[in-house]
């Protein structure tokens, strides 16, 4: 098998997966810390966690066996909605690095975005797709139910910590009285809180 035998299998959808793991991987110690994996993955329900790392799996697997074609007016749109929606995942991140103290971190939909936010760019990855390379019949609804159903899971992840972290918060105020504020919750490792 020489190079230009398995050059057309190199542009396939997985590359577009690529930024969102480099940012991962860059910048998730930079979260609060009920982001960081030893708060994160602490004792989550089985369930939720071999839901969303075989769903997870599944994306990659289908991501890497869909081909990058851009001929057509849906691929074009689709390739829009990618960026967009990287944009805005990438968004989701910055109050809660840099402002983690604010009202949206603190409020669920802003602690959650970094959780649902990805729908709108793993949306754009199945709609850009339109074959597999393998002589398989192809619907768009194959990766784009296993990533719905991804997204599901994460967002239960996420709401399960943020649960923890606003009960244990709020618990800490009632025993503390009413001078503590709440900026003393999602921030960074100066703002320890149990969970």
């Amino acid at each position: 098998m020489n190079f230009a035998s398995i050059k057309p299998y190199w542009a396939n959808c997985f590359l577009l997966t690529i930024p969102v793991l480099i940012w991962d991987l860059l910048l998730t110690d930079k979260l609060p810390e009920a982001y960081q994996p030893e708060v994160f993955r602490h004792d989550i329900p089985s369930w939720i966690t071999y839901g969303e790392s075989i769903s997870q799996t599944i994306i990659f697997v289908l991501a890497l066996l869909m081909p990058i074609r851009m001929a057509s007016s849906l691929s074009k749109r689709s390739l829009f909605l990618y960026v967009a929606g990287l944009l805005i995942y990438f968004a989701s991140w910055l109050p809660l690095i840099y402002f983690p103290a604010s009202s949206w971190s603190y409020s669920l939909p802003g602690f959650m975005a970094p959780a649902y936010t990805p729908v709108l760019w793993l949306t754009g990855i199945g709609l850009m797709g339109n074959s597999f390379y393998l002589n398989v019949s192809f619907h768009r609804w194959y990766f784009l139910s296993i990533a719905l159903l991804f997204i599901l899971f994460h967002i239960v992840h996420t709401h399960l910590i943020y649960s923890r972290v606003h009960k244990a918060n709020h618990q800490t105020r009632l025993r503390a009285g009413p001078s503590l504020l709440p900026t003393a919750w999602p921030g960074n490792s100066a703002h320890r809180y149990p969970i």
